[in-house]
């Protein structure tokens, strides 16, 4: 009964469309399942060395044996938690930064060279200062993950915010809206795909943050994992941990792409 709301080209198109989500699917899959075959027949007939880069079938073995060991969920679960808590903080703090800077061009001029210089700081550099100054505990790897991925937050979006149809805020000004009623009507309206490409942009960044944390300061975490794996010549470890690291960023960017579907709706 739905399809007599459409014409007959309307619903063709609409079949061809998700014929062609449910190819590029099907190709994404195929790609996946292409490499790890090859990966698995390469290690096997020892193409490639095995014992440097590892194979499927010992990744697998891997996650085994830490769900077996009671490890498993509790790295994935710390590391976890330390990468939402950043890319949270610093994605709320970043647009209420912007929105400031937006708000005072006073303001923004005054502190956008620094925004600048601090975005191009190596945060790793900061590693050894963030020990002393905090500690060595999670509280750690979360400022870590937020300073990693803030300074990105506000650039883009307020980039977002000033990029905004120029006509559109003189008709808003025109109509004697305050600077208040043109940032909520119009300017976070319009600058809404802005926000949704700086949000998947601040996953891969947060990912980032919390595994260098764990690299400087961390007793448990999948960035353990990996350092402690190729500090004993465990690459099994590493390439377990790493491709742990791949799936759930996966998982995080795919919840962010889903949160953009029902918005642009």
């Amino acid at each position: 009964m739905k399809n007599l709301n459409y014409s007959a080209a309307h619903i063709k198109y609409l079949k061809k469309n998700r014929r062609r989500g449910i190819l590029i699917n099907v190709a994404r899959a195929g790609i996946l399942a292409l490499i790890l075959l090859m990966w698995e027949l390469c290690a096997q007939f020892e193409i490639i060395d095995p014992f440097i880069t590892s194979s499927p079938s010992r990744v697998i073995k891997t996650i085994a044996e830490l769900y077996e060991g009671g490890n498993l969920f509790y790295h994935i679960g710390i590391t976890l938690m330390e990468t939402i808590a950043g890319f949270v903080i610093a994605v709320i703090v970043g647009y209420a930064v912007a929105v400031l800077l937006y708000m005072s061009d006073s303001i923004r001029k005054v502190f956008e060279p620094y925004i600048v210089v601090l975005n191009s700081l190596p945060k790793i550099a900061l590693g050894p200062l963030i020990i002393i100054w905090i500690g060595t505990g999670y509280t750690a790897i979360i400022f870590m993950t937020v300073i990693v991925a803030i300074i990105v937050c506000i650039m883009n979006t307020l980039t977002g915010f000033l990029s905004v149809d120029r006509t559109m805020l003189t008709l808003m000004q025109a109509m004697g809206a305050s600077k208040r009623a043109t940032l909520t009507k119009l300017i976070i309206p319009a600058s809404l795909p802005t926000l949704i490409n700086t949000l998947k942009v601040a996953v891969g960044l947060s990912w980032i943050g919390s595994i260098m944390g764990e690299y400087i300061v961390s007793r448990a975490g999948l960035g353990y994992l990996i350092v402690y794996g190729g500090q004993v010549f465990k690459l099994d470890l590493v390439m377990t941990a790493t491709i742990i690291l791949c799936v759930l960023a996966g998982g995080m960017y795919g919840i962010i792409a889903m949160i953009e579907k029902k918005l642009t709706k």
